[in-house]
């Protein structure tokens, strides 16, 4: 079988989780998923912007040791990169103070970027602030795409039409009524994630669930972006519902085991 062909677009940042913490991480919805695709052994590209600052560096060095390739990569001079500060409570759980989209804000990919998507077998797109504009140009052009819903919050952003699957997260009791809205609303497949509840999926015509597995997690950042990247390359490779969602929540399993959402290294927040 050959190796699946993945490419993920939008969002990165650099993760600043303040004191007591104080250190920083490499992550977003987009990078997250190009990393534990490639560690699943399928060829990833990523196409996003970061600033030309030294957390661009530490960005594109990072997915560079992760063997994702970084053509549709753009830098961009006088913008920043991402950051996202997060603080932690005494129950460790976490707290977004502040959100800086930087380059990622207005990145959208140009012609070149479009022309080099489509030589992927799927694309999966995370935050991306374009209204839908890649997902519908490349459903007419016939490609299979993905979406994470649940990391947009506008609502121009949030539509399922035009998608072979949409991701989303949701409790269990709402799992069920968010699947089936975003099948109805033109996503031929919704999968919805429900933190230690599991997961289903739901196609228009048959339900399929996953139990979530047991561990003692030490962090359950990016364990639904793994999540993402265990159901697409199972998927990929031909795995059918059932499959692909044991898959995803396997490899969700294994991020929350880390910190971070895939294994690096923490660099200090005064370094």
């Amino acid at each position: 079988m050959a190796t699946p062909r993945l490419a993920c677009v939008g969002d990165n940042c650099i993760d600043r989780y303040l004191a007591p913490l104080n250190y920083a991480l490499v992550g977003g919805n987009a990078v997250n998923v190009a990393v534990q695709a490639a560690r699943l052994g399928c060829t990833v590209a990523y196409f996003g912007a970061v600033g030309a600052d030294a957390e661009g560096q530490r960005l594109r060095a990072t997915l560079r040791s992760a063997r994702v390739a970084l053509k549709g990569l753009r830098i961009v001079a006088g913008q920043s990169t991402a950051t996202t500060d997060i603080a932690t409570s005494p129950d460790g759980e976490r707290h977004f103070q502040r959100e800086d989209f930087g380059a990622c804000a207005a990145y959208q990919p140009d012609d070149a970027a479009y022309e080099r998507l489509t030589g992927f077998d799927h694309v999966h797109i995370g935050w991306l602030n374009d209204g839908g504009v890649l997902k519908r140009r490349l459903a007419r052009a016939g490609l299979s795409v993905s979406q994470d819903l649940s990391v947009n919050n506008q609502p121009e952003n949030l539509t399922a039409d035009s998608l072979n699957i949409a991701f989303a997260s949701a409790i269990p009791a709402a799992a069920e009524h968010l699947a089936a809205s975003l099948q109805r609303d033109g996503a031929a497949l919704a999968v919805v994630t429900m933190g230690a509840a599991g997961s289903l999926a739901f196609d228009g015509h048959q339900w399929v669930r996953a139990a979530a597995l047991a561990v003692d997690a030490i962090d359950t950042t990016g364990a639904g972006d793994s999540f993402i990247a265990g159901f697409l390359s199972s998927r990929l490779r031909g795995g059918d519902l059932p499959a692909a969602l044991a898959a995803g929540a396997e490899q969700a399993s294994t991020t929350c085991l880390h910190i971070g959402g895939f294994p690096q290294s923490l660099q200090a927040l005064d370094a």
